[in-house]
């Protein structure tokens, strides 16, 4: 059975306010219903949450006066960003200014809505648990709008790129968001964020 965004949205709330009081983060089933134990799986698939294995099963059944955990489950780093993201309002337009590339920069055209996700992004950057790059909050803030194209200016460099492809996807994950912008930008500028299967994290891949 497939699992809405807004279910998604919903658990993974659950999962970050049960674990203020959780065992060292685990929530329990208890917790959460069926449905949101659900959905939690499917994020876990997305690397947006964290499944307890049998050891830790059973480390949490001893401190649990010995009663059998049979499900446990955490938000994962990413998991947190796409909360806090989610749940951000946007921030307020900056100012405009020119800024030429430099060496290890490239030139990036966003549309409007492109930009908007990079401003909640890095007005968000001291809550997530992977932040912004260096420096990208101050490119944002000095993005160039050109009327004409209807479209925002700015240079980035490796690390920034990066940084914004997984604000994209984080974009991607909100209850209101959509992936096109993350699509578009790994259309044209190479970056995307993709699930390693080999280690079960979230990590941005280079295209091209």
């Amino acid at each position: 059975m497939s699992i809405s965004s807004a279910a998604r949205a919903r658990a993974l709330r659950v999962l970050r306010d049960g674990e203020r009081e959780a065992l060292r983060g685990w929530v329990l089933p208890g917790a959460v219903s069926a449905e949101q134990r659900r959905a939690v799986e499917a994020a876990a698939r997305q690397g947006l949450a964290e499944l307890a294995g049998p050891e830790v099963r059973a480390e949490l059944s001893v401190a649990h006066a010995g009663r059998p955990v049979l499900w446990a489950a955490r938000l994962t780093g990413q998991g947190h960003d796409a909360v806090a993201y989610a749940e951000a309002s946007e921030a307020p337009l900056p100012r405009a200014e020119t800024h030429e590339a430099g060496a290890d920069e490239e030139v990036v055209e966003l549309r409007p809505t492109a930009m908007d996700v990079l401003r909640v992004f890095v007005r968000l950057g001291p809550e997530l648990r992977v932040p912004p790059a260096e420096g990208l909050a101050e490119r944002v803030r000095t993005a160039f709008f050109d009327r004409s194209a209807n479209c925002w200016t700015l240079c980035l460099n490796s690390g920034q790129m990066q940084s914004a492809a997984y604000a994209f996807h984080l974009h991607a994950l909100a209850l209101s968001g959509t992936v096109t912008e993350a699509n578009r930008f790994a259309r044209e500028h190479g970056f995307i964020v993709r699930l390693d299967e080999s280690t079960g994290s979230l990590r941005v891949t280079r295209l091209r």
